[in-house]
């Protein structure tokens, strides 16, 4: 069955003046509307009106134009069915065969910052989607094209034969279901927010996809990466720049946002170290080489084979660090021209710029919504960008802490937030110098702490993500000279750990806020 006539209209007019004079060329009888049917026309295209099809004048400021009998007529009607045969040959109505559609540009409108409700609402495409549906519906009988790289295809089938082969009608038709589905969980998701009303009776994200990868976790598991229409403001992985080395892996990707993550609490010149998505080592000082060497001398030997992520741009001296160890990835607003010339020596390293190092301030930071699947169904929450003020802090202890040991429990504060539970997090000079993550309990996760921590434990201080149960912790960190402890408060037996602390001369501040990462 060869294609005849074919209905054209689009936003995005890429390649449209190319396609249109090669299917005129195949005697293809074009119909087009508005800003479409003139531009082809300009161009010395064949085209004629959608009002010569529907007899009915474009109304409304183009608001209704398609949505007509004849057009949807056209569409629908079973090919091989007498019934519909008959009833379009009584009503003098013809087929079409090809519709060429791509919608209003809802994403493009919304995602400027000063976009009115009007220009949105005014944004969301009808006629559209409601052709694009029809089409796909009547696959069998009716190609239906949403996007322009699927142009030569199409036309490579039709000049071959006159018509598309049902395989690919098929496929065609469900790039156009996914298509007006993520349209409309746009739409959504807008209304949502103007709303004020995140979590309704029902819930559809769209993702686009950034990249097949080669498998997920696990060599065995199939994985893909995609991010979110709408780009996140700051600095993120899915919007970052690979300047050099391999494809990123799943691991990798996980890795990097966990590592920006936390670089994007501090407001200084920052640097952490990642390994299987907890922290090995942070750093902060006065410029990023200082802050590396702190994240370095944290962990030397867990940084091995992790990712680095830093707030400032890598300079050649930093450089010069960072290629003496195996790293898989390094992620920073920038990379000098020297520092990119010596870590592009390194084959396979990955080097992602984030193209913003002046990120929004953590304070300010507006929460994201975080899905996380479970079998049959999801979680869907707030991400957790609570930050800490000093004024938050309730002294427990009989001794407060000095102003040096605030501004380490401070610190330790912003990392601990970001690491597996049960988690205990040592720092001492703007550094960490123990972690204990994932534990089953607390004692567990102190105790890795300290003795990664080693001689550095005496003086330090310590940061707890949750509540000590019981003062077993407390005990265990004042064996290991440490002189301040953080730790959100709560527990029926929250007296037990402040008589620890005191019986030991250790400071204690509580947050009244925890921050459980499972």
């Amino acid at each position: 069955m060869a294609i005849k006539r074919a209905l054209v209209s689009v936003s995005d007019k890429t390649g449209i003046t190319e396609f249109c004079r090669a299917l005129a060329a195949q005697g293809v009888q074009i119909i087009s509307t508005g800003g479409t049917h003139a531009l082809l026309e300009r161009e010395g295209v064949p085209v004629i009106g959608i009002s010569d099809v529907t007899g009915f004048p474009e109304i409304l400021d183009g608001r209704v134009k398609t949505l007509h009998p004849a057009v949807h007529s056209g569409l629908l009607a079973i090919r091989d069915s007498a019934e519909h045969v008959e009833a379009m040959e009584k009503l003098g109505l013809d087929y079409i065969d090809l519709v060429v559609v791509n919608l209003y540009p809802f994403k493009e409108t919304v995602s400027k910052p000063d976009v009115s409700y009007e220009d949105a609402i005014e944004n969301i495409d009808i006629g559209g989607p409601t052709m694009l549906r029809s089409a796909a519906k009547n696959h069998a009988f009716v190609s239906v094209v949403v996007d322009a790289g699927d142009y030569a295809d199409v036309l490579a089938q039709i000049q071959a034969s006159g018509d598309t082969t049902l395989e690919t009608r098929k496929r065609l038709a469900a790039k156009v279901f996914r298509h007006t589905a993520a349209y409309d969980a746009l739409i959504s998701e807008y209304f949502a927010e103007q709303l004020g009303d995140p979590l309704p009776e029902s819930l559809t994200f769209t993702y686009e996809k950034v990249q097949e990868l080669r498998y997920g976790e696990n060599p065995h598991q199939q994985a893909a990466f995609y991010r979110k229409p709408l780009a996140k403001k700051g600095p993120s992985i899915t919007t970052a720049k690979q300047l050099h080395g391999k494809e990123l892996s799943y691991n990798n990707i996980n890795d990097a946002n966990a590592a920006l993550a936390i670089v994007s609490e501090f407001d200084e010149p920052a640097v952490v170290a990642i390994k299987h998505m907890n922290p090995c080592g942070v750093g902060i000082g006065a410029d990023i080489d200082e802050a590396y060497v702190k994240a370095y001398e944290s962990d030397p030997t867990s940084i091995f084979g992790g990712i680095v992520a830093a707030n400032r741009t890598i300079d050649a001296k930093t450089a010069d660090r960072l290629a003496q160890i195996f790293l898989e990835i390094i992620i920073a607003p920038d990379f000098t021209p020297e520092a990119l010339e010596i870590l592009s020596r390194k084959k396979n390293i990955r080097l992602l710029a984030t193209g913003n190092e002046q990120a929004t301030a953590a304070a300010e930071r507006k929460p994201e919504w975080l899905v996380t699947s479970v079998d049959g169904g999801m979680l869907v929450q707030q991400s957790d960008v609570h930050s800490l003020d000093e004024s938050d802090l309730q002294v427990v202890t009989e001794r407060a802490p000095t102003a040096e040991e605030l501004k380490q429990l401070l610190f330790a504060w912003k990392v601990v937030k970001h690491v597996k539970s049960n988690a205990i997090l040592l720092a001492a000079d703007s550094m960490t110098v123990g972690v204990g993550a994932g534990q089953m309990n607390r004692v567990g996760a102190a105790r890795i702490a300290i003795e990664q921590a080693g001689d550095k434990a005496k003086g330090a201080v310590l940061a707890s993500d949750a509540f000590f149960p019981m003062g077993d912790t407390v005990e265990l960190a004042a064996q290991a000279g440490i002189t301040a402890i953080i730790q959100p408060g709560g527990s029926v037996k929250d007296a037990e750990s402040v008589a620890a602390a005191n019986a030991a001369g250790i400071a204690m501040v509580v947050t009244g806020v925890r921050h459980f990462k499972h």
